[in-house]
């Protein structure tokens, strides 16, 4: 009986070192850089809820800025540029969205 508890422990531990081997290889094939996932966790928690309090606020500035536009011609750009420009960054972006991440912003590549 002693013979056969050696035997099946061996057996689970050769199945316990391939199953760790395999699954730290797969682990690799999807692996992405850290800063990525940072700046996705940024994206979605901090950017586009930002974008739909700037949208909000910027709906109270366009109902504001209507006695200046109106006359001016200007009620579409306003409009534009206080509503709908914060609100299609906030839903409709990709996620992740990979041209806000650094190596984009600024220019370089990986």
């Amino acid at each position: 009986m002693k013979n056969m508890e050696k035997r099946l422990f061996v057996v689970f531990m050769v199945v316990g070192v391939i199953g760790m081997a395999y699954s730290i290889s797969w682990g690799q094939a999807a692996w992405r850089d850290p800063i990525h996932d940072e700046f996705d966790t940024a994206d979605l928690f901090l950017a586009r809820p930002a974008s739909v309090a700037a949208a909000i606020v910027g709906t109270g500035l366009f109902v504001l800025s209507l006695p200046f536009t109106i006359p001016t011609g200007g009620v579409e750009a306003s409009a534009d540029m206080f509503i709908a420009k914060p609100f299609q960054w906030a839903f409709e972006r990709s996620f992740p969205d990979e041209e806000i991440l650094p190596e984009n912003y600024f220019g370089r590549s990986q």
